[in-house]
């Protein structure tokens, strides 16, 4: 039995939702490095983030469902589609940290001195296709 990466993560809860998924449809799932990785968020960047492992005999089955998951679009709290207010495009990530002002890059350069986990980030949209976050 070979093991195969099918997907990497920065946080435990989306590894365990996706596990919990694909295990559901009786796809044998492991993790790797999500200790590390959750005692200190720093070192994810250096380990490759919290990686989800199957038999390479299931690629083909846990990749559809994958697909599945992300071809959804993404709703607001009216169920209407959420779309770039500049492209139009619907092909969004979800829960992107930003660091793009002032107050994040002072973040950044202060846990960069410091060694610490950045301490201001905003949590935005960012459009897959011409990279504008809102």
């Amino acid at each position: 039995m070979k093991l195969e990466t099918i997907k990497t993560f920065d946080n435990p809860i989306n590894a365990h939702i996706l596990k919990t998924r694909l295990e559901s449809e009786g796809i044998e799932c492991y993790l790797f490095d999500e200790n590390i990785s959750t005692l200190n968020p720093l070192f994810n960047i250096s380990v490759g983030g919290i990686k989800l492992n199957i038999k390479n005999t299931d690629r083909d089955k846990a990749q559809a469902i994958i697909q599945e998951i992300e071809g959804n679009d993404l709703l607001d709290e009216e169920d209407h589609t959420i779309y770039c207010p500049k492209c139009n495009s619907k092909h969004l990530y979800a829960g992107f940290k930003s660091m793009k002002d002032f107050k994040g890059i002072m973040s950044a350069i202060i846990a960069f001195v410091f060694m610490v986990f950045p301490i201001y980030f905003k949590t935005v949209y960012r459009c897959k296709d011409c990279g504008f976050e809102f």
